[in-house]
């Protein structure tokens, strides 16, 4: 059973990578991005709840996104493993994540952070032409990600969970060196 969570800045491939990973092993790609968009669309509680903060313009609270990522985890899809990307974001959330696998006896995790250096990463997002992706803008979230992450790196290497994949190759290479980790 493959369990992953996929760490990695904005632009490093992360959301392509864990997709075509989540197709070649036939499990599901949970996104928390994607889960507050389904929740709020199916309107379900935490999905309302959710709305309500997102129409304020703010953030949703780590209660919140945690009980979304529980309640995903839990559906009947995800019982043959998953790829987590975006959660978690901070060590907290990990220490909340963890403590629900070991619960619910799921607690072989592999960790993949996949990184990319800064340059090919503001260039990647340029390239995309989204008006939030100007590199000013870009340059502010890679410092917030490596502020925010590099604690969650430290906790998973201390738990020997983390391996680093470089995510400056064409797409192709970077998916085989991780179908190559699952593997073994």
């Amino acid at each position: 059973m493959t369990r992953l969570i996929f760490l990695g800045p904005p632009g490093a491939g992360k959301g392509t990578q864990a997709k075509t990973l989540a197709d070649f092993l036939h499990i599901p790609h949970i996104s928390t991005g994607d889960i507050l968009r389904q929740a709020t669309k199916d309107q379900t509680p935490l999905g309302i709840k959710a709305q309500a903060y997102m129409d304020a313009g703010d953030l949703v609270p780590d209660d919140l996104v945690q009980d979304m990522v529980q309640e995903r985890l839990q559906q009947p899809d995800a019982e043959v493993g998953w790829i987590l990307d975006g959660f978690p974001r901070k060590v907290s959330q990990a220490e909340f994540l963890g403590q629900l696998l070991a619960e619910n006896k799921q607690g072989d995790v592999k960790v993949i952070n996949l990184d990319a250096p800064d340059d090919v990463v503001i260039t990647r997002l340029l390239a995309r032409g989204r008006k939030d992706d100007e590199e000013k803008v870009i340059r502010h979230r890679l410092d917030i990600y490596r502020d925010e992450t590099a604690p969650l790196i430290a906790y998973y290497t201390h738990l020997q969970q983390l391996i680093s994949v470089n995510g400056n190759h064409p797409p192709e290479e970077v998916a085989t060196v991780l179908q190559n980790i699952i593997a073994h």
